[in-house]
């Protein structure tokens, strides 16, 4: 009698495996499908996961009309965040060509600006220099104005692609939107549904969905908001200065505040530090004060206002998995990099904490597993 049940067992099992293999390979065809678009739908679930809150509140002021909620929830989106981005994204693309055009006009002779500064030191600081330093600087120049040279061919190629992507990019963009239409609107009965289907136990699921979330949303807000914020105040103050192309400037800074240890002073530093070779005493002294006080302390203020309970990666993880994404997806990798991170620390937590159960379990005498079966 058991060998008969074994048997069929058996059979159960396997069609049980080859369903899951059907499920697998489906699965994939569907992530190979809507490839193409992975990266507006990475940004669309993203935006929902970010804006959840405001559609709850408005779904509340509205009297539960999910339709409506999430309508309204959109428009605010595109209002408060997608037109001023669009103007000042036109805005910077303008100073880049304008800036390309310059350069290619006339390339800056950092020879020159670094005799200046040489001309500046001390005697012996010169003769230090002088002694060991000049072919070195000499070769690092040459490749520096390399660098310079090619990044700006490399823009103004880039210029004419992004013309010919502009209509991919609309494309992309529309579907965006519809995309976080939907997952406002139903995106608690997704997640419940893919919560219960997931082949872990319901307690797991909910927690690692809870904690990845809040993971994610504290390092968006402590680092997104914050390299917004740096970008802004980066670009004030070298409007202030009077450096061409302020706004251009503000959009590197607000990039490279998204990883941290470079952070925002990656930009104001040598803008600082340039207006003072160039002669322009006040210019240069005022960026480099403000972007010391102003600029890269808003983070410190801003940071524990933002993110508060919700801990979120530790920052040499931010680093190592932006630096990371950045480099396998190029500019989305700033987003999956650390959600990546986020995951993994989720995971790691709630394996932690579930060890930590057992072994208080185990002190207080209870054996947590029940006794084998007897075959």
């Amino acid at each position: 009698m058991s060998d008969h049940h074994h048997h069929h067992h058996r059979i159960g099992e396997l069609q049980q495996t080859s369903f899951l293999l059907i499920l697998a390979a489906v699965s994939l065809m569907m992530v190979v499908i809507a490839w193409p678009f992975a990266t507006p739908l990475l940004w669309s679930a993203l935006a929902a996961i970010m804006f959840q809150p405001l559609y709850r509140w408005v779904l509340a002021r509205v009297g539960d009309r999910p339709n409506r909620a999430a309508s309204l929830t959109l428009l605010i989106i595109v209002c408060s965040v997608l037109v001023p981005a669009l103007y000042i994204g036109t805005l910077v693309v303008q100073q880049a060509v304008t800036l390309v055009a310059t350069l290619q006009a006339n390339p800056i002779d950092l020879g020159a600006q670094y005799q200046n500064l040489y001309e500046m030191l001390p005697a012996p600081l010169q003769r230090m220099i002088d002694q060991n330093g000049w072919a070195d600087l000499a070769a690092a120049q040459a490749r520096l104005q390399e660098l310079l040279t090619e990044s700006s061919g490399l823009i103004a190629s880039n210029a004419v692609s992004i013309g010919g992507g502009a209509l991919s990019f609309v494309l992309s963009f529309v579907l965006g939107l519809y995309v976080v239409f939907f997952l406002l609107r139903d995106g608690e009965r997704i997640g419940q549904i893919i919560l219960q289907t997931a082949p872990v136990e319901r307690s797991i699921a909910d927690r690692l969905s809870g904690k990845f979330l809040s993971i994610v949303r504290a390092t968006i807000k402590g680092t997104g908001v914050v390299a917004l914020v740096q970008g802004a105040l980066s670009a004030i103050t070298l409007m202030i200065a009077g450096v061409p192309s302020a706004l251009l400037f503000g959009v590197i800074t607000a990039i490279f505040a998204l990883v941290p240890v470079i952070g925002a002073g990656a930009v104001w530093v040598p803008a600082g530090v340039w207006l003072l070779l160039s002669g322009e005493l006040w210019q240069g002294l005022f960026v480099l004060f403000a972007g010391f006080f102003i600029i890269s302390s808003s983070d410190n203020v801003l940071r524990p206002i933002l993110v508060g309970r919700e801990t979120g990666i530790p920052d040499w993880i931010i680093l190592i998995t932006t630096l990371g994404g950045i480099s396998l997806a190029g500019f989305s990798g700033i987003v999956i990099g650390p959600l990546v991170g986020g995951l993994f620390l989720a995971c790691w937590s709630i394996l932690r904490e579930q060890r930590e159960e057992e072994e208080r379990e185990e002190r207080e005498g209870l054996d947590p597993r029940p006794p084998l079966e007897q075959g």
